[in-house]
């Protein structure tokens, strides 16, 4: 039993390495996303601000998928922080066509115009699964 259980938990490590890289990735993506809207997510959010929490969550999942993607089909550490950075590229790319598409985005979101955060949502889940997609080589 004891060499069992040493057998499991030998991939503990590569866990703790692995979670910390994707929560750190997590964390700076939310300190970029957050400086680059015009608009204060958390204090939106914390106003109950749908529209807000309904677009940041949809560019939040939309990161997450595929960072865990990444993770998944990576070789090792580094190749998994690179396509964590490509993945971070892609969704802050998603935000910018997000704000081409709808005009004054930041406004409308402030507004709490939930069909503008809902679509930016969905754009930033969509282009999240098709990123996650793309990374399984």
């Amino acid at each position: 039993m004891p060499d069992q259980f040493a057998v499991s938990i030998s991939g503990l490590p590569a866990f703790l390495a692995y979670f910390g890289a994707s929560i750190a990735m997590l964390a700076a993506f939310v300190v970029v996303y957050i400086r680059l809207t015009p608009h204060h997510e958390f204090a939106l959010i914390k106003a109950n601000n749908s529209a807000a929490a309904i677009a940041f969550g949809g560019a939040f999942l939309g990161f997450i998928l595929p960072l865990a993607s990444a993770m998944a089909n990576s070789v090792n550490l580094f190749d998994f922080v690179v396509w964590g950075a490509i993945a971070f590229v892609v969704q802050v790319t998603a935000y910018f066509g997000n704000r081409l598409v709808i005009r004054d985005l930041s406004a409308r979101i402030s507004a709490n115009e939930t069909a503008a955060g809902a679509f930016a949502g969905i754009v930033a889940l969509g282009v999240g699964l098709l990123n996650a997609a793309s990374m399984t080589y």
